[in-house]
């Protein structure tokens, strides 16, 4: 099974076995045969630099891609699943997660390809109903697109800029994936669509709690 995978997911972000890769790490250690495309996630290249160290570190098999390239192996049937991680999600089961997320949605919903979000019940904000004009966005430094960091030959770690002198960057660092393209979400208690009726089949305290008030 090839898996896409955009930023990092895993027990470096969340302890233990993280959210995105838990799945594909219970699967590869009950012998099941994946491997993960891994978005390099720019600006800050969490997935080139934290994902595919752990998915290495554990004995998975996977490939570092351009972000740009998902959209492209999903139309030639090299992708069988997309998870990701999130940053938050309404209750309404729109999804906040690292910028590029949506574009490997809308990429997955036109080639038929799954997209499951895996989160903690926390990460949902159960006070917020549209992800789109309800969560704010952060705006990072410039920089973090203007200059790339690395090692060289050497080893050094070293900072370069990729830019001309004088261009401007903008630097969204996340966005937001509507419900409608997200397949379903997987958490601590199992799966359910991204639906804010899917959200409380599995937890129904939250509703009672919004009939009290």
């Amino acid at each position: 099974m090839n898996i896409l995978t955009h930023c990092n997911a895993g027990w470096i972000a969340t302890v233990d076995w993280g959210t995105a890769l838990a799945p594909i790490y219970m699967a590869h250690d009950e012998g099941l045969d994946v491997h993960v495309w891994v978005d390099e996630t720019r600006p800050r290249n969490q997935g080139a630099a934290l994902t595919a160290w752990e998915l290495g570190s554990h004995g998975v098999p996977h490939t570092v891609i351009a972000d740009n390239a998902g959209g492209h192996l999903m139309q030639h049937g090299q992708v069988d699943i997309v998870i990701v991680g999130t940053d938050r999600v309404t209750r309404s089961g729109d999804v906040a997660n690292k910028i590029g997320t949506y574009l490997k949605a809308l990429a997955a919903r036109d080639n038929d390809v799954p997209f499951w979000v895996a989160l903690p019940s926390t990460t949902i904000d159960w006070t917020v109903a549209d992800g789109i004009r309800e969560i704010p966005i952060e705006e990072r430094a410039a920089s973090e697109v203007t200059h790339v960091g690395g090692r060289d030959e050497a080893g050094n770690i070293t900072r370069v800029q990729i830019t001309p002198d004088g261009s401007g960057a903008a630097n969204p660092a996340f966005d937001v994936t509507p419900a409608r393209l997200v397949t379903g979400l997987i958490t601590e208690k199992g799966c359910c669509p991204a639906t804010q009726a899917g959200l409380l089949s599995l937890f129904p305290e939250f509703g009672q709690q919004e009939q009290a008030v």
